[in-house]
Protein backbone atom coordinates (compact mmCIF):
# COMPACT_ATOMS: atom_id res chain seq x y z
CA UNK A 1 0.00 0.00 0.00
CA UNK A 2 1.52 3.18 -1.30
CA UNK A 3 1.46 6.17 1.24
CA UNK A 4 -0.17 9.29 1.15
CA UNK A 5 0.86 12.21 2.76
CA UNK A 6 -0.69 15.53 4.17
CA UNK A 7 1.92 18.49 5.19
CA UNK A 8 -0.48 20.46 6.52
CA UNK A 9 -1.37 22.67 9.95
CA UNK A 10 -5.01 24.76 9.50
CA UNK A 11 -8.02 25.79 7.39
CA UNK A 12 -12.01 26.57 7.56
CA UNK A 13 -12.61 26.13 4.11
CA UNK A 14 -14.55 23.27 1.86
CA UNK A 15 -12.48 24.14 -1.00
CA UNK A 16 -9.28 25.97 -0.09
CA UNK A 17 -6.76 24.69 2.19
CA UNK A 18 -4.96 26.99 4.68
CA UNK A 19 -1.65 24.55 5.98
CA UNK A 20 1.61 24.50 7.68
CA UNK A 21 2.90 22.26 4.60
CA UNK A 22 1.87 20.69 1.53
CA UNK A 23 -0.24 17.67 0.41
CA UNK A 24 1.85 14.41 -1.05
CA UNK A 25 -0.14 11.22 -1.80
CA UNK A 26 0.48 7.92 -3.22
CA UNK A 27 -0.94 7.95 -6.29
CA UNK A 28 -2.79 10.92 -8.75
CA UNK A 29 -5.91 11.33 -6.25
CA UNK A 30 -6.13 15.01 -4.83
CA UNK A 31 -5.80 15.48 -1.44
CA UNK A 32 -8.08 18.21 0.55
CA UNK A 33 -8.07 19.37 3.91
CA UNK A 34 -10.98 21.48 4.72
CA UNK A 35 -11.58 22.22 7.95
CA UNK A 36 -8.15 22.72 10.19
CA UNK A 37 -7.65 25.47 13.08
CA UNK A 38 -5.08 26.07 15.34
CA UNK A 39 -4.10 27.40 18.60
CA UNK A 40 -0.60 28.64 20.12
CA UNK A 41 -0.34 28.67 24.21
CA UNK A 42 2.77 30.75 24.63
CA UNK A 43 4.62 31.52 27.85
CA UNK A 44 8.29 32.56 28.09
CA UNK A 45 9.93 30.88 25.48
CA UNK A 46 7.34 27.51 25.47
CA UNK A 47 4.59 27.22 22.97
CA UNK A 48 2.15 24.57 23.04
CA UNK A 49 0.41 24.33 19.63
CA UNK A 50 -2.66 22.38 19.18
CA UNK A 51 -4.32 21.71 15.40
CA UNK A 52 -6.96 19.62 13.72
CA UNK A 53 -7.15 18.79 10.38
CA UNK A 54 -10.07 17.23 8.15
CA UNK A 55 -8.87 14.64 5.57
CA UNK A 56 -10.00 13.72 1.66
CA UNK A 57 -8.92 11.53 -0.49
CA UNK A 58 -7.94 8.27 -1.22
CA UNK A 59 -9.09 5.28 1.52
CA UNK A 60 -5.06 4.87 1.77
CA UNK A 61 -2.49 5.39 5.12
CA UNK A 62 -1.45 8.86 4.90
CA UNK A 63 0.59 11.20 7.23
CA UNK A 64 0.80 14.87 8.47
CA UNK A 65 3.92 16.39 8.42
CA UNK A 66 4.68 20.06 10.18
CA UNK A 67 8.37 21.97 10.17
CA UNK A 68 8.97 22.43 14.28
CA UNK A 69 11.80 23.90 15.88
CA UNK A 70 13.25 21.02 17.59
CA UNK A 71 13.15 17.30 18.19
CA UNK A 72 10.30 16.28 19.93
CA UNK A 73 9.60 13.27 21.94
CA UNK A 74 6.48 10.87 22.77
CA UNK A 75 6.11 12.97 26.35
CA UNK A 76 5.71 16.09 24.19
CA UNK A 77 2.75 14.89 21.43
CA UNK A 78 -0.84 14.20 22.88
CA UNK A 79 -4.13 13.79 20.34
CA UNK A 80 -7.22 15.41 21.76
CA UNK A 81 -10.96 14.91 21.71
CA UNK A 82 -12.17 16.06 18.16
CA UNK A 83 -14.39 19.12 19.79
CA UNK A 84 -11.12 21.00 21.62
CA UNK A 85 -11.62 24.40 18.99
CA UNK A 86 -15.56 24.17 20.01
CA UNK A 87 -15.42 26.51 22.56
CA UNK A 88 -12.47 28.96 21.83
CA UNK A 89 -14.18 29.32 18.31
CA UNK A 90 -17.33 30.52 19.53
CA UNK A 91 -16.20 32.32 22.81
CA UNK A 92 -13.84 34.47 20.39
CA UNK A 93 -15.95 34.51 17.07
CA UNK A 94 -17.46 38.28 16.21
CA UNK A 95 -20.70 38.04 17.63
CA UNK A 96 -24.72 39.67 17.21
CA UNK A 97 -26.25 41.17 19.68
CA UNK A 98 -29.78 42.64 19.99
CA UNK A 99 -31.46 45.78 21.89
CA UNK A 100 -34.79 47.23 22.48
CA UNK A 101 -35.13 50.97 22.71
CA UNK A 102 -37.21 51.38 26.41
CA UNK A 103 -40.12 53.62 27.18
CA UNK A 104 -39.00 57.47 26.84
CA UNK A 105 -41.29 58.14 29.18
CA UNK A 106 -40.49 55.65 31.50
CA UNK A 107 -38.01 56.52 34.46
CA UNK A 108 -35.12 54.75 35.39
CA UNK A 109 -34.05 53.92 39.17
CA UNK A 110 -30.11 54.94 39.52
CA UNK A 111 -27.93 52.18 38.69
CA UNK A 112 -25.53 50.63 41.47
CA UNK A 113 -21.86 51.73 41.56
CA UNK A 114 -19.34 49.52 40.13
CA UNK A 115 -21.94 47.97 37.66
CA UNK A 116 -19.89 48.53 34.43
CA UNK A 117 -21.96 47.09 31.94
CA UNK A 118 -24.96 46.38 33.16
CA UNK A 119 -27.20 46.04 29.73
CA UNK A 120 -23.84 45.47 27.42
CA UNK A 121 -25.22 42.14 25.95
CA UNK A 122 -27.98 39.38 26.48
CA UNK A 123 -26.41 36.41 28.41
CA UNK A 124 -25.90 32.39 27.66
CA UNK A 125 -25.23 30.95 29.98
CA UNK A 126 10.23 5.34 7.59
CA UNK A 127 12.85 4.01 6.19
CA UNK A 128 16.72 5.26 7.15
CA UNK A 129 17.83 8.44 4.83
CA UNK A 130 21.80 8.28 5.54
CA UNK A 131 22.80 8.73 2.38
CA UNK A 132 20.63 11.50 1.45
CA UNK A 133 21.69 13.68 4.33
CA UNK A 134 18.24 12.70 6.58
CA UNK A 135 18.16 11.41 9.54
CA UNK A 136 15.50 9.91 11.97
CA UNK A 137 15.46 11.52 15.34
CA UNK A 138 12.46 9.97 17.20
CA UNK A 139 9.74 7.24 16.46
CA UNK A 140 6.84 6.33 18.40
CA UNK A 141 3.29 6.01 18.46
CA UNK A 142 0.50 8.50 19.65
CA UNK A 143 -3.25 7.79 19.37
CA UNK A 144 -3.87 6.51 14.96
CA UNK A 145 -0.32 8.36 14.40
CA UNK A 146 2.94 6.90 14.05
CA UNK A 147 5.35 9.62 14.16
CA UNK A 148 8.82 9.80 12.89
CA UNK A 149 11.08 13.09 13.83
CA UNK A 150 13.20 13.78 10.73
CA UNK A 151 16.02 16.18 10.30
CA UNK A 152 17.96 17.16 6.93
CA UNK A 153 21.16 18.96 5.56
CA UNK A 154 19.41 20.06 2.41
CA UNK A 155 16.52 20.42 0.72
CA UNK A 156 17.12 18.17 -2.15
CA UNK A 157 18.06 15.29 0.05
CA UNK A 158 14.81 15.74 1.92
CA UNK A 159 12.56 15.81 -1.46
CA UNK A 160 14.52 12.06 -2.75
CA UNK A 161 14.57 10.61 0.60
CA UNK A 162 10.39 11.52 0.47
CA UNK A 163 10.14 10.69 -3.27
CA UNK A 164 11.85 7.56 -2.02
CA UNK A 165 9.47 6.35 0.33
CA UNK A 166 6.86 6.79 -2.01
CA UNK A 167 5.48 9.78 -0.77
CA UNK A 168 4.67 11.62 -4.18
CA UNK A 169 4.94 15.47 -3.69
CA UNK A 170 4.49 18.31 -5.92
CA UNK A 171 6.61 19.85 -8.55
CA UNK A 172 8.53 22.61 -6.60
CA UNK A 173 8.78 20.84 -3.24
CA UNK A 174 11.84 20.95 -2.40
CA UNK A 175 12.74 24.58 -3.02
CA UNK A 176 9.82 25.45 -0.99
CA UNK A 177 11.30 23.23 1.52
CA UNK A 178 14.89 24.74 1.57
CA UNK A 179 14.34 27.72 4.15
CA UNK A 180 13.24 25.83 6.80
CA UNK A 181 16.54 23.22 6.03
CA UNK A 182 17.92 26.34 6.35
CA UNK A 183 17.13 26.91 9.31
CA UNK A 184 18.06 23.79 10.84
CA UNK A 185 13.99 23.24 11.54
CA UNK A 186 12.86 19.67 12.25
CA UNK A 187 9.79 17.50 10.36
CA UNK A 188 7.56 15.96 12.15
CA UNK A 189 5.72 13.43 10.14
CA UNK A 190 2.94 11.94 11.44
CA UNK A 191 1.43 8.88 9.95
CA UNK A 192 -2.25 7.89 10.17
CA UNK A 193 -3.01 4.30 10.23
CA UNK A 194 -6.68 4.54 8.35
CA UNK A 195 -8.03 1.77 10.16
CA UNK A 196 -8.19 3.12 13.38
CA UNK A 197 -9.94 6.17 11.89
CA UNK A 198 -13.75 6.82 10.70
CA UNK A 199 -15.32 8.36 7.61
CA UNK A 200 -18.48 10.33 7.05
CA UNK A 201 -21.27 9.95 4.83
CA UNK A 202 -19.10 13.07 2.86
CA UNK A 203 -15.97 10.74 2.75
CA UNK A 204 -13.79 12.75 5.11
CA UNK A 205 -11.45 11.68 7.74
CA UNK A 206 -11.80 13.36 11.19
CA UNK A 207 -8.13 13.11 12.78
CA UNK A 208 -7.98 13.27 16.02
CA UNK A 209 -6.44 16.87 17.31
CA UNK A 210 -2.48 16.65 17.82
CA UNK A 211 -0.97 18.57 20.39
CA UNK A 212 3.08 19.05 20.67
CA UNK A 213 4.93 21.71 22.61
CA UNK A 214 8.59 22.95 22.17
CA UNK A 215 10.81 25.28 22.74
CA UNK A 216 11.87 28.31 20.28
CA UNK A 217 12.59 31.81 20.99
CA UNK A 218 10.20 32.85 18.29
CA UNK A 219 6.96 32.54 17.98
CA UNK A 220 6.46 31.63 13.94
CA UNK A 221 3.71 29.72 11.79
CA UNK A 222 4.85 27.99 8.99
CA UNK A 223 2.26 28.50 6.66
CA UNK A 224 4.13 29.20 2.93
CA UNK A 225 4.41 25.23 1.96
CA UNK A 226 0.54 25.21 1.83
CA UNK A 227 0.84 27.74 -1.13
CA UNK A 228 1.94 25.12 -3.22
CA UNK A 229 -1.46 22.93 -3.37
CA UNK A 230 -3.08 26.51 -3.55
CA UNK A 231 -6.28 26.59 -5.13
CA UNK A 232 -7.31 29.85 -4.44
CA UNK A 233 -7.46 32.14 -1.49
CA UNK A 234 -7.30 30.62 1.63
CA UNK A 235 -8.99 31.48 5.50
CA UNK A 236 -6.54 31.31 8.28
CA UNK A 237 -7.73 31.49 11.75
CA UNK A 238 -5.16 31.31 14.68
CA UNK A 239 -5.90 31.61 19.16
CA UNK A 240 -2.81 33.00 20.69
CA UNK A 241 -3.10 32.53 24.19
CA UNK A 242 -0.81 34.14 26.85
CA UNK A 243 -1.08 34.59 30.33
CA UNK A 244 -0.34 38.91 30.09
CA UNK A 245 -0.11 40.09 25.89
CA UNK A 246 -1.95 40.18 23.10
CA UNK A 247 -0.37 38.99 19.96
CA UNK A 248 -0.02 40.25 16.34
CA UNK A 249 2.32 39.55 13.43
CA UNK A 250 5.72 41.41 12.91
CA UNK A 251 6.08 40.63 9.27
CA UNK A 252 2.45 41.82 8.18
CA UNK A 253 0.24 45.06 8.71
CA UNK A 254 -2.00 44.56 11.39
CA UNK A 255 -5.97 45.63 11.18
CA UNK A 256 -8.86 45.27 13.78
CA UNK A 257 -12.49 44.52 12.83
CA UNK A 258 -14.37 47.45 12.81
CA UNK A 259 -16.76 47.47 15.41
CA UNK A 260 -19.64 48.43 17.18
CA UNK A 261 -21.89 48.73 14.07
CA UNK A 262 -25.63 49.02 13.78
CA UNK A 263 -26.72 46.74 11.35
CA UNK A 264 -30.74 46.03 10.09
CA UNK A 265 -32.98 43.26 11.18
CA UNK A 266 -31.99 41.21 8.13
CA UNK A 267 -28.47 40.64 9.29
CA UNK A 268 -29.81 37.98 12.03
CA UNK A 269 -30.49 35.75 9.20
CA UNK A 270 -27.18 36.08 7.34
CA UNK A 271 -24.78 37.07 10.04
CA UNK A 272 -21.81 34.99 8.85
CA UNK A 273 -22.24 35.64 5.27
CA UNK A 274 -22.61 39.48 6.50
CA UNK A 275 -19.31 39.33 8.50
CA UNK A 276 -17.40 37.70 5.47
CA UNK A 277 -18.51 40.65 3.57
CA UNK A 278 -17.06 43.24 6.08
CA UNK A 279 -13.86 40.80 6.62
CA UNK A 280 -13.62 40.81 2.97
CA UNK A 281 -13.61 44.81 2.59
CA UNK A 282 -11.19 45.34 5.66
CA UNK A 283 -8.93 43.00 3.72
CA UNK A 284 -8.97 45.27 0.21
CA UNK A 285 -8.15 48.31 2.08
CA UNK A 286 -4.71 46.66 2.71
CA UNK A 287 -4.68 44.84 -0.75
CA UNK A 288 -5.55 41.67 0.92
CA UNK A 289 -2.07 41.40 2.45
CA UNK A 290 -3.03 41.61 6.20
CA UNK A 291 -3.99 40.03 9.27
CA UNK A 292 -7.15 41.16 10.98
CA UNK A 293 -7.56 40.74 15.25
CA UNK A 294 -11.03 40.25 15.76
CA UNK A 295 -10.67 39.50 19.39
CA UNK A 296 -8.92 40.07 22.61
CA UNK A 297 -9.65 39.33 26.02
CA UNK A 298 -9.13 37.88 28.96
CA UNK A 299 -9.89 34.27 28.94
CA UNK A 300 -11.83 34.56 32.56
CA UNK A 301 -14.27 37.28 31.23
CA UNK A 302 -16.46 37.77 28.33
CA UNK A 303 -19.27 40.76 27.56
CA UNK A 304 -21.29 39.95 25.73
CA UNK A 305 -20.82 35.63 26.09
CA UNK A 306 -22.00 33.64 23.22
CA UNK A 307 -20.41 30.66 26.00
CA UNK A 308 -19.48 30.58 28.97
CA UNK A 309 -15.42 31.95 29.05
CA UNK A 310 -12.86 29.18 29.21
CA UNK A 311 -12.76 27.57 32.11
CA UNK A 312 -9.57 25.76 33.69
CA UNK A 313 -9.64 22.38 32.38
CA UNK A 314 -9.96 24.01 28.47
CA UNK A 315 -6.82 26.27 29.41
CA UNK A 316 -5.11 22.80 30.09
CA UNK A 317 -6.40 21.17 27.70
CA UNK A 318 -4.34 23.66 25.06
CA UNK A 319 -1.12 23.31 26.78
CA UNK A 320 -1.30 25.23 30.20
CA UNK A 321 -0.52 21.54 32.04
CA UNK A 322 2.53 21.76 29.74
CA UNK A 323 4.03 24.62 31.02
CA UNK A 324 7.02 24.15 32.93
CA UNK A 325 7.40 26.47 35.92
CA UNK A 326 3.51 26.99 36.27
CA UNK A 327 0.92 25.83 38.57
CA UNK A 328 -2.36 24.40 37.79
CA UNK A 329 -5.88 26.90 38.29
CA UNK A 330 -7.02 26.71 41.60
CA UNK A 331 -10.27 25.29 40.37
CA UNK A 332 -12.33 24.75 37.21
CA UNK A 333 -15.98 26.93 38.62
CA UNK A 334 -17.41 29.89 36.71
CA UNK A 335 -19.06 32.25 38.59
CA UNK A 336 -22.53 33.07 37.09
CA UNK A 337 -23.36 35.58 35.14
CA UNK A 338 -23.14 39.21 36.08
CA UNK A 339 -26.46 41.34 35.37
CA UNK A 340 -25.03 42.44 32.05
CA UNK A 341 -24.43 38.94 30.63
CA UNK A 342 -20.76 39.13 31.39
CA UNK A 343 -18.83 35.96 32.92
CA UNK A 344 -16.60 36.19 35.42
CA UNK A 345 -14.36 33.17 36.85
CA UNK A 346 -12.08 32.25 39.68
CA UNK A 347 -9.08 30.88 38.08
CA UNK A 348 -5.82 32.32 36.30
CA UNK A 349 -6.91 34.02 33.31
CA UNK A 350 -4.50 34.26 30.42
CA UNK A 351 -5.20 36.76 27.36
CA UNK A 352 -6.94 35.14 24.03
CA UNK A 353 -6.46 36.59 20.77
CA UNK A 354 -7.89 35.97 17.59
CA UNK A 355 -6.15 36.43 14.64
CA UNK A 356 -7.70 35.84 10.98
CA UNK A 357 -6.68 36.19 7.37
CA UNK A 358 -7.49 35.53 3.59
CA UNK A 359 -4.29 35.31 1.48
CA UNK A 360 -3.05 33.75 -1.74
CA UNK A 361 0.05 33.06 -3.79
CA UNK A 362 -0.05 36.82 -4.45
CA UNK A 363 -0.50 38.40 -0.86
CA UNK A 364 1.41 35.81 1.36
CA UNK A 365 5.03 34.95 0.72
CA UNK A 366 6.65 34.59 4.62
CA UNK A 367 5.64 32.67 7.20
CA UNK A 368 3.37 33.85 9.65
CA UNK A 369 5.89 35.66 12.75
CA UNK A 370 4.07 37.30 16.00
CA UNK A 371 5.12 39.07 18.63
CA UNK A 372 3.68 40.81 21.94
CA UNK A 373 1.54 43.60 21.35
CA UNK A 374 0.09 46.79 23.45
CA UNK A 375 -3.57 45.91 25.15
CA UNK A 376 -6.02 47.00 22.92
CA UNK A 377 -10.45 48.13 23.92
CA UNK A 378 -13.24 48.36 21.62
CA UNK A 379 -16.03 46.58 20.61
CA UNK A 380 -17.95 46.99 24.16
CA UNK A 381 -21.12 48.61 25.42
CA UNK A 382 -22.45 51.66 27.84
CA UNK A 383 -24.48 50.94 30.65
CA UNK A 384 -27.51 52.15 28.67
CA UNK A 385 -26.85 49.65 25.61
CA UNK A 386 -25.76 52.38 23.92
CA UNK A 387 -21.73 51.66 22.31
CA UNK A 388 -19.06 52.49 24.28
CA UNK A 389 -16.52 53.43 21.85
CA UNK A 390 -15.75 53.32 17.96
CA UNK A 391 -13.85 51.35 17.32
CA UNK A 392 -10.42 49.84 18.43
CA UNK A 393 -7.70 52.14 20.81
CA UNK A 394 -4.61 50.96 21.67
CA UNK A 395 -2.96 51.90 25.15
CA UNK A 396 0.15 51.71 26.75
CA UNK A 397 -1.18 49.66 29.37
CA UNK A 398 -4.49 48.24 30.76
CA UNK A 399 -5.79 44.99 29.75
CA UNK A 400 -7.26 43.64 26.56
CA UNK A 401 -11.02 44.19 25.99
CA UNK A 402 -11.10 43.81 22.31
CA UNK A 403 -14.57 42.64 20.25
CA UNK A 404 -15.88 41.92 17.00
CA UNK A 405 -19.73 43.17 18.10
CA UNK A 406 -22.91 44.43 15.64
CA UNK A 407 -26.03 45.37 17.04
CA UNK A 408 -29.63 45.30 16.01
CA UNK A 409 -31.61 48.03 17.38
CA UNK A 410 -35.85 48.15 18.05
CA UNK A 411 -36.31 51.48 17.87
CA UNK A 412 -39.36 52.48 20.01
CA UNK A 413 -42.27 52.15 17.77
CA UNK A 414 -44.80 52.62 20.76
CA UNK A 415 -47.06 56.19 21.91
CA UNK A 416 -45.32 58.85 23.90
CA UNK A 417 -47.32 59.75 26.84
CA UNK A 418 -45.06 62.29 28.29
CA UNK A 419 -43.57 65.96 27.51
CA UNK A 420 -40.05 65.07 27.72
CA UNK A 421 -39.20 61.35 26.36
CA UNK A 422 -35.65 60.18 26.46
CA UNK A 423 -34.92 58.41 23.42
CA UNK A 424 -31.76 56.21 22.98
CA UNK A 425 -31.89 53.66 26.25
CA UNK A 426 -31.56 50.18 25.19
CA UNK A 427 -32.48 46.78 27.22
CA UNK A 428 -34.00 43.47 26.65
CA UNK A 429 -37.72 43.06 24.74
CA UNK A 430 -40.26 44.52 25.92
CA UNK A 431 -41.91 41.47 27.23
CA UNK A 432 -38.97 40.78 29.37
CA UNK A 433 -36.07 38.44 28.59
CA UNK A 434 -32.90 38.35 27.32
CA UNK A 435 -31.82 36.51 24.24
CA UNK A 436 -28.53 35.06 23.80
CA UNK A 437 -25.76 36.71 21.73
CA UNK A 438 -24.81 35.16 18.43
CA UNK A 439 -21.53 34.04 17.16
CA UNK A 440 -20.38 34.16 14.04
CA UNK A 441 -19.60 30.63 12.73
CA UNK A 442 -18.01 28.86 9.61
CA UNK A 443 -16.72 32.09 8.09
CA UNK A 444 -14.51 30.50 5.37
CA UNK A 445 -17.90 28.80 3.88
CA UNK A 446 -19.71 31.50 4.63
CA UNK A 447 -21.73 32.66 0.99
CA UNK A 448 -20.32 35.59 -0.14
CA UNK A 449 -21.71 38.13 -2.56
CA UNK A 450 -25.22 38.00 -1.33
CA UNK A 451 -24.88 40.72 0.84
CA UNK A 452 -24.20 44.30 0.16
CA UNK A 453 -22.76 46.20 3.26
CA UNK A 454 -24.09 50.02 2.25
CA UNK A 455 -27.65 48.48 2.49
CA UNK A 456 -27.27 46.82 6.29
CA UNK A 457 -25.12 48.77 7.88
CA UNK A 458 -26.49 51.68 9.66
CA UNK A 459 -23.16 53.39 11.29
CA UNK A 460 -21.21 55.11 9.10
CA UNK A 461 -17.65 53.60 8.15
CA UNK A 462 -15.62 56.16 6.03
CA UNK A 463 -12.30 54.07 5.73
CA UNK A 464 -14.98 51.50 4.07
CA UNK A 465 -17.10 53.59 1.98
CA UNK A 466 -19.85 53.08 4.30
CA UNK A 467 -22.54 56.74 4.76
CA UNK A 468 -24.76 54.29 6.85
CA UNK A 469 -28.15 55.20 7.73
CA UNK A 470 -30.25 57.24 9.48
CA UNK A 471 -32.30 55.62 12.54
CA UNK A 472 -35.45 55.80 11.73
CA UNK A 473 -37.97 58.09 12.96
CA UNK A 474 -40.07 57.76 16.70
CA UNK A 475 -43.91 58.39 16.86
Amino acid sequence: MRLAVVLGCLTLSATAQAFCGFFVGGGDSKLTNNASQVALLRKGNRTVMTMANNYQGPPENFAMVVPVPVVLQKQDVKTLAADVFDHIDALSAPRLVEYWEQDPCYVQRPMQSGMAYPSSAPSASARGGGGMGVKVEAQFVVGEYEIVILSARDSGGLDKWLRLNNYKIPEGAGEALAPYVRDQMKFFVAKVDIHKVKRDANGTVQLSPLRFSFESNELRLPVRLGLLNANGKQDLIIYVLHPTSRFEVANYPNVFIPTNLDVVDAVRQSFASFYAELFDATMAQRQGKAVVTEYAWQTSSCDPCPVPPLQASDLATLGEDAMHGTQSPASGKVMPPSPGGGYYGDFASWVLTRLHTRYSKESLSEDLIFREAKPVTGGRANYDGTSGDAGAKVADGGGNNFQGRYIIRHYWSGGVKCDHPRYNIWGGPPGGGEPSASAARGLATAPRGKVALKSVVRSPVPALQLPGQPPPRRK
